[in-house]
């Protein structure tokens, strides 16, 4: 059972890659909480069937096409959901691709592009709802970090980079948009089981290997990550700021 925090009930949320995967649990773990709730993805069919599931069940959230890499396209997207929703009070920076790139086959437009996908557009979103959370007396962000960088991954060095430097960015935003009370926080999962990860990296023996590596012997499911982040985006987590909250099963 999730918890129930009245406090979320009415916010307007932002959710980036909010489609699929650990996104689209936070999409729904929000929207039951009574947020209003709008997400980006670049995934046409995907956004508006979790649109339409979630209205057909009762609830809602809305769902807009925004590539996140278009800086322009982003910020249009967001006060596009400014007008439709209202100020934003909770930006979750979720969208990322984990995509492998051997260290010596990348090129300049493969840094750029991977650079964009996974880093730059969690701070320009950031930047563009300062302002909504000052007028609003306060608000939550959460980066999506991740534990490939802390368990020294091979394979993927400018994606472990990025989700490195999120740490860096998280610091520094708590430190300085403190004093408005906006709290920013870093989420860092393990492997979460999402359709992604099972179709294209779940083998017996890659999942005997998770399990060795884990404290917590049971696969990690998208909700683990949706649940923490209702948490740190509620009142209850209200003296939680600047910090990067691991959620991998003990792996780490």
């Amino acid at each position: 059972m999730t918890a129930i925090y009245p406090d979320l009930e009415g916010k307007t949320v932002l959710v980036t890659g909010g489609a699929s995967g650990i996104g689209a649990a936070i999409v729904r773990a929000f929207a039951a909480q009574g947020a209003r709730v709008g997400f980006f993805d670049i995934d046409r069919a995907e956004g508006e069937a979790l649109e339409s599931q979630l209205s057909g069940s009762g609830q809602s959230a809305r769902f807009f096409a925004v590539d996140i890499t278009d800086i322009a396209a982003l910020r249009k997207g967001i006060a596009d959901l400014r007008s439709a929703l209202g100020p934003i009070a909770i930006l979750i920076n979720n969208a990322a691709r984990d995509d492998r790139h051997p260290a010596l086959d990348v090129t300049p437009e493969d840094f750029d592009a991977l650079m964009a996908v996974n880093f730059r557009h969690q701070f320009f979103a950031s930047q563009a709802v300062i302002e909504d959370m000052r007028g609003l007396g306060g608000g939550s962000i959460i980066c999506m970090s991740s534990i490939s960088w802390l368990a020294g991954f091979g394979g993927m060095p400018l994606y472990t980079a990025a989700k490195a430097g999120i740490l860096g960015l998280v610091k520094s935003l708590a430190r300085d948009f403190g004093p408005d009370d906006i709290r920013v926080n870093a989420i860092s999962p393990g492997w979460i089981m999402t359709e992604r990860q099972i179709e294209k990296w779940l083998t017996p023996e890659a999942d005997a290997m998770r399990e060795d590596r884990q404290a917590l012997k049971r696969r990690l499911m998208p909700d683990d990550i949706a649940r923490l982040a209702l948490f740190l985006c509620s009142e209850d987590a209200s003296a939680i700021t600047g910090q990067n909250h691991i959620a991998d099963g003990g792996w780490i």
